[in-house]
């Protein structure tokens, strides 16, 4: 079951209250701002900052 768009609209990054955007193999959100990766596990997104993947592209 993916995240329900809904949700995903009102989702913001927890560091800089941005938009988030859901990535093509939808295990997670990215915050394109802060540089961010948000892991979805089990379909409940990890809002963490501290458990948030730093992205290095």
């Amino acid at each position: 079951m993916a995240l329900d768009k809904d949700l995903l609209d009102i989702l913001a990054c927890p560091k800089c209250k941005g938009d988030l955007t859901l990535t093509p193999e939808g295990d997670g959100l990215i915050c394109a701002a802060c540089k961010l990766k948000y892991l979805i596990k089990d379909d409940i997104p990890i809002m963490l900052i501290d458990e948030a993947e730093p992205i290095t592209e």
